[in-house]
């Protein structure tokens, strides 16, 4: 009987892997336009929600959802996942600044270490 096979064949992808069952903790069906918000604003922190949604393509209602479930209250009324905070631009009140929490930073620290050591 032949042993079950787990010979890796490619280590950046066994590490991408890493990072997906690091994400999967926080929430077993995150969806990736989330993720992809998240990575947006913790490469782009302090950005506007209106930069987001056209560098992603995404729709004001895509992103809105996408956005609640990254903050602290997603928007089906259920505990969201507190990765980022989303803040009214002192320069233009109706322009939403989004931001990195603490637990974002810990977050993106975590995916940084596995992915270069």
């Amino acid at each position: 009987m032949d042993p079950v096979r787990r010979t890796r064949t490619n280590p950046d992808m066994e590490r991408m892997l890493r990072v997906m069952n690091a994400l999967r903790v926080l929430d077993r069906s995150v969806p990736a336009q989330a993720l992809a918000c998240l990575f947006y604003v913790a490469s782009h922190d302090g950005c506007h929600k209106q930069a987001l949604e056209e560098d992603l393509g995404l729709t004001t209602a895509s992103s809105s959802r996408n956005i609640a479930r990254l903050t602290s209250a997603h928007y089906l009324g259920k505990p969201g996942m507190d990765l980022i905070t989303k803040e009214h631009d002192t320069t233009d009140g109706k322009r939403l600044i989004l931001r990195l929490t603490q637990r974002g930073h810990d977050l993106i620290r975590q995916i940084e270490s596995i992915l270069y050591g």
